[in-house]
């Protein structure tokens, strides 16, 4: 934990990182993901989408150089920023200086792919209670790397996020906010939209990224509902659920069922449970809409 300054680090140019990151011997490394935000507008954009007060706990994945750190600190009752990387977690504890608001951490956000580091939620519990913060939120420039992961994972948690603010790919933006019967939509629509709603706010050239990737990004609103939540059950089995499902895409959903492991029913038996459901076999399961996704899941994600 860090006492507080009055000295805000510098404004996150392109030519102040640079300098900074070189001065330093560093480079980013593109396995991790690491493009870092160089549009000042943009990053102002991020946060007033963020909408932050002293009531808020912030989570950040990606430090980098502390920038959009040292911004969320200024606004919400605490943040904490995880890093993976050594040398920029050390390069941010530097920019940021001592502040009494903010934690950073340094290892993965993820323990693998489908659950988060347990270190990270034991940190975010304690924040909540030494804060007395009343509302939870996402807000990172997302490294590439993690990015599908750490959302679906946070959405799947024990704790309630008011909302989430990320950048991402392009790529992954369209299949977070895709429609059913749309090329894009998929098993990770499903889930999204399932638990929150998605918004697409901006999409961003790679010109604004230092190194600028090769695809374009988005930076996403996504707004968690419990209502939404309360419909599934088993949240963590309806996310295995849909894996499952979607493996077989390319087939309808008579063949995508009796394929399922451990469902255990011929086609035949498929067919029954479908027609008891009305809804069409010949289908393939991108063209249904959220409701009939969770009808199939009561009635074969078992």
């Amino acid at each position: 934990m860090m006492e507080h300054t009055e000295s805000p680090p510098p404004r996150q140019t392109y030519s102040y990182l640079r300098e900074l990151v070189q001065s330093r011997g560093l480079s980013p490394k593109n396995r991790l993901g690491q493009n870092f935000l160089v549009d000042l507008n943009l990053i102002d954009f991020i946060v007033n989408h963020a909408d932050l007060t002293k009531d808020d706990l912030v989570l950040e994945v990606g430090t980098g150089t502390g920038s959009l750190t040292a911004r969320l600190a200024d606004g919400a009752g605490a943040v904490l920023s995880v890093e993976i990387d050594a040398s920029f977690h050390q390069l941010a504890q530097e920019t940021l200086g001592p502040r009494n608001n903010v934690v950073l951490f340094h290892g993965d956000i993820l323990k693998n792919k489908n659950h988060l580091r347990p270190e990270v939620l034991t940190q975010l519990a304690a924040l909540q209670k030494e804060f007395h913060t009343k509302r939870l939120k996402l807000i990172a420039n997302l490294p590439f790397a993690v990015a599908t992961p750490v959302i679906s994972n946070l959405l799947l948690s024990n704790f309630s996020f008011e909302r989430m603010v990320v950048t991402v790919q392009w790529e992954i933006a369209i299949k977070l906010a895709a429609r059913p019967g749309t090329e894009p939509f998929g098993g990770l629509s499903v889930l999204v939209q399932s638990l929150a709603d998605v918004e697409i706010r901006r999409r961003l050239p790679p010109a604004v990224f230092w190194p600028r990737p090769k695809v374009a990004s988005a930076i996403v609103r996504i707004w968690p509902r419990p209502k939404k939540r309360a419909q599934i059950p088993n949240v963590q089995r309806f996310r295995e659920f849909l894996r499952d499902l979607y493996t077989h895409r390319r087939k309808n959903l008579r063949g995508g069922l009796h394929s399922l492991p451990g469902v255990g029913h011929d086609k035949a038996a498929v067919d029954a449970k479908l027609a008891e459901l009305g809804i069409d076999g010949g289908l393939r399961a991108e063209t249904l809409s959220l409701v009939d996704h969770r009808r199939l899941f009561a009635a074969f994600g078992a």
